[in-house]
């Protein structure tokens, strides 16, 4: 089995082979074109989790895909944890749609 690229994404790419034995890169194929964080969010690479429920109206999944990263303050280089809220994507559309920040209801971000 081949083993995870460092991005942990992706297998690592095939370097060689020498009669029936396969020898791997460490990286995989896009982590040797364009470095080991291409196409990680900043907040991944920070170390923020995507909860499984929605910070805002509680709703549950069990598809991360459902869920969307929020920066509470719009600055999209700011990932402290206290900047960043796991949000659904119906609630990620209000609040677009309605141009307010995060401080509409009763939620307060965690500091």
């Amino acid at each position: 089995m081949r083993p995870l690229c460092k991005c942990k994404q992706r297998p690592c790419a095939v370097n060689y082979k020498k009669g029936t034995k396969t020898f791997y890169r460490s990286l995989c194929e896009r982590c040797l074109r364009n470095g080991v964080n291409y196409g990680v969010p900043m907040w991944k690479q920070r170390g923020y989790d995507k909860k499984d429920y929605c910070e805002k109206c509680a709703f549950e999944s069990n598809h991360s895909e459902q869920f969307n990263v929020y920066h509470i303050d719009g600055d999209l280089k700011n990932c402290r944890p206290n900047n960043l809220k796991t949000i659904c994507a119906n609630c990620q559309r209000l609040l677009q749609k309605q141009g307010v920040k995060w401080k509409q209801g009763d939620l307060l971000p965690d500091f």
